[in-house]
């Protein structure tokens, strides 16, 4: 298998977004990837000056068209083995399928595209090209989140019973758009955004932490899109009541107005022996509780197996996987890194001609893009409907 560093691509990122700077950071986090091309802006003539401009030396392309068609022409060793999709919702079906057939692998931004037409499309697109496709829901990259997962998923909580699932911020509690701030001004654009604000923006990271953390899915909802800034078109607040596949419930909610809340990804797992917090603004921790016990807090990088809680033969891989001692803080670079070194391995053992698995269980996968997007669909047709029981759409 080849050690050369990978060549990422950049579709989107210019004029000063937000989500690449920690992409391209994580991308040369372990000196084994590395960005050598990108198409940064709809306009040709801006987007080669932003590539231009750029903090260090990149091939510059006036399209994601112009630099996937180049590509084919390449010498093997600098053509491009994946890329990442940094653009509004709008624009992140059309390039991923271009990829896709161009035998380019893809790590896209969340929610994976507009609507479930597309999404189906791209889960039947991924499932014949067979080539690895990631969804970046970032704080799955948290080492804490995977510690969580492994303690759900193996019992130690019992039967879950219940799941409060949330995404808080204030930022957008004001009209802020109507001042052309680009964040806001996108995000809450219907024709660029999808059919929900909040809930396709940040919801669709609860969804995917309660799925993640706990296996389980939504079968059934009841949905409130509710919009608190008048003249907005899309929802600022977003409340979902769920029912769980294992019979269990969820509340999975997400809110840009509340006022004091910063980016409060949070959530709690009740279940029949104990519960499980876990914050992403505290996210070196895990705090377990256990009836008639004090809490048990896990810090990443001074867990013990064999605790009395933890069974001895807790997985050696999830035990391997902190990059930095405990109370060296990793923080969100370090889990945007971790999605981008796992996605790596599967994209190096694609390019091998060796079986991979873009199973979901190191990042999300499309499948899970699929899900975020008939999740969000289904919210917003139970809100219609005065937030009446709506069931979720089978799987593709």
């Amino acid at each position: 298998m080849s050690k050369r560093p990978l060549n990422v691509g950049l579709v989107g990122g210019g004029k000063g977004a937000f989500i690449v700077q920690p992409h391209q950071k994580a991308i040369h986090f372990d000196g084994t990837r590395r960005v050598t091309a990108a198409a940064l802006f709809p306009d040709p003539k801006i987007a080669l000056e932003e590539a231009e401009n750029w903090p260090y030396p990149i091939n510059g392309y006036g399209s994601y068209d112009e630099m996937i068609s180049a590509n084919a022409k390449l010498p093997e060793d600098q053509k491009l083995d994946y890329i990442v999709i940094v653009t509004p919702n709008h624009v992140h079906y059309d390039p991923a399928m271009k990829a896709l057939k161009a035998g380019i692998a893809v790590l896209c931004e969340k929610p994976l595209c507009l609507n479930l037409r597309e999404a189906t499309n791209l889960v039947k697109a991924v499932r014949k090209y067979e080539i690895p496709f990631g969804v970046a829901h970032t704080y799955l990259g948290h080492w804490t989140t995977r510690f969580a997962r492994y303690i759900v998923q193996a019992g130690l909580l019992g039967e879950i019973r219940w799941v409060d699932s949330y995404y808080l911020q204030g930022w957008l509690a004001t009209k802020l758009e109507a001042t052309g701030q680009m964040q806001a001004s996108w995000r809450t654009n219907p024709k660029l955004a999808g059919g929900s604000g909040c809930g396709g923006d940040i919801g669709t990271h609860a969804l995917m932490h309660l799925r993640y953390i706990t296996g389980l899915d939504v079968v059934q909802l009841s949905g409130q899109l509710e919009t608190f800034v008048e003249g907005r078109p899309l929802d600022d607040h977003f409340t979902t009541y769920c029912k769980l596949s294992n019979g269990g419930k969820a509340l999975v909610r997400a809110s840009q107005i509340s006022i004091g809340h910063k980016n409060d990804l949070g959530i709690e797992i009740a279940g029949t022996k104990g519960s499980l917090h876990w914050s992403q603004e505290q996210p070196e921790s895990v705090t377990v509780c256990l009836s008639g016990q004090p809490d048990m807090v896990y810090w990443r990088g001074a867990v013990t197996p064999g605790d009395g809680f933890l069974p001895k033969n807790v997985p050696a891989e999830l035990m391997a996987e902190p990059t930095v001692p405990s109370g060296h803080p990793e923080a969100f670079h370090d889990a945007y890194a971790r999605l981008h070194r796992c996605f790596e391995a599967d994209v190096r053992k694609w390019k091998a001609g060796q079986p991979f698995k873009c199973d979901g269980s190191k990042y999300a996968n499309v499948e899970d893009g699929w899900m975020g997007i008939a999740f969000i669909e289904t919210a917003v047709k139970s809100s219609k409907k005065k937030g009446a029981w709506t069931p979720m759409p089978k799987p593709v």
